[in-house]
């Protein structure tokens, strides 16, 4: 007689559960834009959520520790003329988010650790390059200021957020609306998914497309993809008979994929949220009540179902802290930040053990907030992984370290490129506090400038001669 083989991985016991009442973020008004973003991002130092806001669009910012109930006059980040679509906060800096607007911009700002006394209005700086709404932000994982932005202009731009230069403009791959970006590990290539119903694997710095999957979902509803750790692509959409499905696909070969699951019936598109520690996938449906996750192993049928976290009430949004932020000494594997319609409830994944030691097999270094390259190394063609950190002794998030930033990131030296700019090192007022570095700094470039200039009258002059001489 066979006996039925029970798998066997340290996941299957993973088990969600919510954190007490008064852990969680009372009374904050949650957005009610119609956009399939999570609506909310956190680090180990803050959580953010965007949220409703009169003639313009904003979004709070609280540190991790101030739970319970939000006063209705907390300061807020604002600044754009539209609603905010997007928010995400850099891997490299637990200070510095970038928001994205209806009103076509991108805006990073930067958060002091102190709780400011008036709402943030100043960004340090405005990047201007998309002709519609911008609803996807995403930071390059191993390269210094590095920030991916994807508009209703069906553009993917991205950015060196050091000098706001436009680094590459992926205008001519998409023929219809972006419906999620996502890098691999060492950010060397893009999944993206389109309403045309394509898949599409980028190289962005050849700016070609090195492989694509027609109707990997054939729903017309939203797809999603992420990277795995292997390097095959995970996706979530829906069949023709509105179906959500989930999908396992080898770039190497779009023609079958490695695994295909139809899930339930249901309008939510799926969120996925990946950990590459530990090769689980948590889904999380918008306006559904529950976290379904899945572990991606090599082994048939591949994607295994874990198990369901349910509630009561549906989720508007959810936030997915970074690896770093998590308690090492409970065991915890993910901890999500669910939005309701005026709070914010975080639900702590756990993997349960009887040792109160550290455990090296649940807990393998993970990513830091240190960066592997510059954007110029990045852009030059250069690859790296991230620098990896071990969690043995948790992670503490170093303090102050906007000041650090706020030199690499406010540039009086070189103005924004585009059309409008929020300020100049020629507009900057003469009370602004520059550093005898920054006035040397700009000295040169003015001078390089003007010689630039005075080269290009020179040959201009040449040309008018030579002409005159033809005419004659």
């Amino acid at each position: 007689m066979s006996r039925r083989v029970v798998r066997q991985s340290k996941f299957r016991h993973v088990f969600g559960q919510a954190a007490k009442a008064d852990q969680a973020y009372e009374d904050i008004r949650v957005s009610k834009v119609t956009w399939d973003s999570s609506f909310c991002a956190v680090n180990p130092k803050f959580l953010a959520i965007i949220v409703e806001a009169g003639g313009g669009g904003a979004f709070i910012v609280l540190p991790l520790a101030k739970t319970g109930r939000v006063d209705k006059n907390y300061p807020l980040v604002t600044g754009h003329t539209a609603p905010v679509l997007d928010i995400d906060w850099c891997p490299h800096n637990d200070n510095v988010i970038a928001s994205a607007s209806d009103d076509t911009t991108i805006m990073v700002w930067q958060i002091p650790d102190y709780t400011p006394m008036r709402n943030i209005t100043e960004p340090i700086i405005t990047l201007e390059g998309h002709s519609k709404r911008v609803g996807i932000l995403s930071w390059h994982p191993t390269a210094r200021n590095v920030l991916l932005s994807a508009g209703g202009d069906n553009v993917i731009i991205i950015w060196n957020v050091g000098t706001g230069e436009v680094l590459l403009s992926l205008d001519d791959m998409h023929p219809d609306v972006i419906h999620s970006v996502c890098w691999n590990s060492n950010g060397s290539l893009l999944a993206t998914t389109c309403k045309d119903k394509t898949l599409r694997i980028i190289d962005p710095r050849k700016g070609q497309v090195v492989a694509e999957r027609f109707a990997a979902h054939e729903g017309m509803r939203p797809m999603r993809a992420v990277f795995t750790r292997q390097g095959h692509i995970f996706t979530t959409g829906f069949t023709r008979m509105s179906q959500r499905e989930l999908g396992l696909w080898d770039p190497n070969n779009f023609e079958e994929p490695v695994a295909l699951q139809e899930m339930d019936t249901s309008n939510g598109v799926l969120l996925p949220f990946y950990d590459p520690d530990s090769s689980i996938v948590y889904l999380c449906g918008k306006g559904d009540s529950s976290i379904r996750y899945f572990e991606i192993t090599d082994e048939p049928p591949f994607v295994h179902y874990l198990n369901t976290f349910s509630s009561k009430e549906p989720q508007r949004g959810m936030g997915f802290m970074p690896k770093r932020g998590l308690d090492v000494s409970k065991c915890e594997i993910a901890r999500f930040y669910k939005l309701h319609e005026r709070k914010c409830e975080p639900i702590i994944m756990t993997v349960p053990r009887k040792s109160d030691l550290f455990q090296d097999d649940l807990y393998p270094d993970t990513p830091g907030p240190e960066p592997a390259l510059e954007a110029d190394e990045w852009l030059s063609g250069q690859d790296a992984e991230p620098v990896l950190i071990s969690l043995r002794d948790g992670y503490v998030p170093p303090k102050h370290r906007e000041l650090r930033v706020t030199k690499r990131n406010i540039l009086d030296v070189r103005p924004p490129s585009g059309p409008r700019r929020s300020q100049s090192a020629s507009d900057a007022p003469l009370s602004q506090q520059h550093t005898l570095e920054t006035l040397l700094e700009e000295i040169k470039a003015l001078r390089e400038r003007v010689q630039a200039q005075e080269q290009r009258i020179t040959a201009l002059e040449n040309m008018l001669c030579e002409l005159v001489d033809c005419t004659d």
